[in-house]
């Protein structure tokens, strides 16, 4: 009969089983979520639980991991939570006996949560406890919550669960495959986190290989904490669409002593591990005591990490934008360039040079428009910039690269000098040169703003260090002329709490819409980038209020450009100049979009003002 869970854990190091997702792939049920199972075939289940329990597991969990209301809506599989849970307890205990421990497995929602993504902290307790309520009635020994990326998912996860219950839970985060990250202090820190929010059991799983596994434990042990860990089978390659892994179970299980030895006291294995690994772990682990290792630092010189003004390959990370330096101080000027399909660019440096020789602030370079085939916005940036002196506003579109792309893309611009970022959701693939691309939209322009900001504070979007902090402006597009104007001041304001630090409109006509919109984001106090287009004819002005979303034209103006004539052109920019100039002391400067590379229409404003 087995011992209570807590008197056994202080007699030394217990095995955990392996992977379950892995063994139904290998035997031919790919069906996801895998967890399905449970229903479909409760006996192949029970089949692969004894087979660990054969090669030595002593904790085996439930194949509940995917089983919270959060994930299974994206398998329309809500319907079958309680079913689904139940069964996979059932079908555990039968397996176990009366020697094992089952836990009840828990993983995350597959979402990401606000202010990231739309999902509420609170909606995810709420599917957390739904679930754990569902697995303590089910009868388990313990709560396993395994393979969380974000810290604030776990948190919740973890109050959920302590408020219904005392039974022992084991807390894992996975962390990235990154040596600089699982050296440094940001392991110590989430464990020393998890701890005080109530873990009594705190490790990792999954993601990363033995050696990088050992990399975060080596460094955790204190006295008075229990360590988990269950390492992936190493970094798996693709092969007709299925994961394939190489580690050894030999290699495994020399990596377990290594483990226990460090001050481990659950190990087990994840992704890719077979029974063939955990009895390769359990071999190794007999008779083995937890170990209790001296910590050791690795010291560093500061002469051996300082590079040398001719070594340094980075830019200088306090360096901020003159763009950015000069906001509040003087009237600012941005013109957006028409930028041309292929690789010729020539039209585009003779605009910036225009607006350079007439002193604008910067140039302003779309990402992809209206969803249409163009150069990467960070090359055509650091081009204009480099070639011709002025500073780029760059455009970064969330359409087209999910967190990973964005923040891979943020980091190179930053290393090419561009300073000043425009975020947008930007318009859907369908509507463009592309109709059957995708759309990624991993975050929206609010948790791009955050990626951002996150980066101005030295870490990534997960809270992860980059090395130095980044030194971006972080600019984002608002729409006085929104048909829903209470939404679209909710989303302004989500923006500005995400970092944003200032705002560029859509083209406006009159100061009454203009007045509106400052008054209902006036509490924000953040500047904002007037969004001027000089009209060039009544077609011109018909074709943006009818066809152009985000475009609102009063019937006036489109009524004086059908009556203007020949002086259409003239007329167009009269009315742009004699609106900047009642406007002009209300916000921080113009955001100029000349029709059709028309960059004459820049002295004719110039002049006037």
């Amino acid at each position: 009969m087995k011992k209570p869970f807590r008197e056994r854990i202080k007699e030394g190091p217990i095995v955990c089983d392996g992977a379950m997702g892995t063994l139904l792939d290998l035997q031919g049920f790919e069906e996801l979520p895998h967890e399905i199972q449970n229903l479909k075939n409760p006996e192949i289940i029970e089949r692969l639980h004894r087979e660990y329990i054969d090669a030595g597991s002593e904790i085996i969990e439930s194949n509940t991991f995917s089983c919270n209301r959060l994930r299974l809506t994206q398998f329309h599989l809500e319907d079958k939570l309680r079913e689904m849970n139940l069964r996979g307890v059932e079908i555990a205990r039968r397996a176990a006996g009366d020697d094992v421990y089952v836990a009840g497995a828990m993983g995350p929602t597959g979402m990401l949560l606000e202010p990231i993504g739309k999902i509420r902290r609170q909606q995810a307790r709420d599917a957390f406890r739904e679930q754990a309520e569902v697995l303590l009635e089910a009868g388990v020994d313990l709560i396993m919550l395994e393979t969380f990326v974000s810290v604030q998912e776990l948190d919740e996860a973890l109050a959920a669960v302590k408020e219904l219950t005392d039974l022992p839970i084991v807390a894992q985060k996975a962390f990235a495959e990154d040596g600089a990250i699982l050296s440094g202090s940001f392991p110590i820190q989430v464990i020393e986190h998890l701890i005080e929010q109530g873990a009594e059991i705190v490790g990792a799983n999954c993601t990363v290989g033995p050696q990088r596994m050992f990399s975060i434990i080596r460094n955790l042990h204190k006295d008075g904490i229990i360590l988990s860990a269950q390492p992936a089978a190493g970094i798996p390659t693709l092969l007709n669409g299925r994961s394939i892994y190489h580690t050894t179970p030999e290699y495994l299980g020399a990596y377990a002593r290594e483990l226990v030895g460090s001050g481990v006291t659950l190990v087990g294995a994840c992704c890719g591990s077979t029974p063939a690994h955990i009895r390769a772990i359990a071999n190794a682990v007999r008779g083995m005591s937890v170990g209790k290792p001296a910590m050791k630092k690795e010291e560093r010189s500061s002469a051996s990490v300082a590079a040398s003004p001719e070594t340094r390959y980075y830019i200088e990370p306090t360096r901020w934008s003159n763009f950015s330096r000069n906001i509040g101080k003087k009237f600012l000027m941005t013109v957006e360039l028409d930028i041309p399909r292929g690789l010729d660019m020539t039209a585009v440096f003779e605009g910036a040079q225009y607006c350079y020789e007439r002193k604008i602030d910067a140039v302003n370079i779309t990402d992809g428009a209206r969803a249409r085939l163009r150069m990467s916005s960070i090359a055509i940036s650091a081009q204009v910039q480099q070639r011709v002196g002025i500073e780029s506003m760059m455009h970064l579109a969330t359409r087209d690269r999910n967190l990973i792309g964005l923040q891979a893309e943020l980091l190179g611009a930053y290393a090419l000098g561009v300073r000043n970022v425009l975020c947008i959701t930007g318009d859907p693939a369908g509507i463009g040169d592309y109709p059957h691309a995708n759309s990624v939209y991993d975050v929206d322009s609010s948790g791009l703003i955050r990626a951002i900001h996150s980066m101005n504070q030295g870490t990534d979007i997960m809270g992860n260090s980059i090395g130095a902090p980044t030194s971006f402006l972080i600019a984002c597009a608002a729409n006085p002329c929104a048909d829903n104007l209470e939404a679209e001041v909710e989303k302004t304001t989500r923006k500005v709490e995400a970092g944003a630090n200032i705002l560029f409109t859509q083209p406006l006509f009159e100061m009454k819409t203009l007045e509106t919109f400052l008054k209902k984001i006036e509490h924000l106090k953040v500047p904002l980038m007037l969004g001027i287009i000089p009209l060039r004819s009544f077609k011109h002005a018909d074709f943006l209020h009818n066809e152009v979303p985000g475009m609102r034209i009063p019937e006036k103006f489109r009524e004086i450009m059908r009556t203007s004539g020949k002086d259409a052109v003239k007329v167009g920019v009269q009315l742009s100049v004699d609106f900047l100039k009642e406007a002009k002391p209300a916000v921080a400067g113009m955001y100029l979009m000349p029709p059709f590379q028309k960059y004459h229409v820049i002295d004719d404003i110039l002049s006037a003002l």
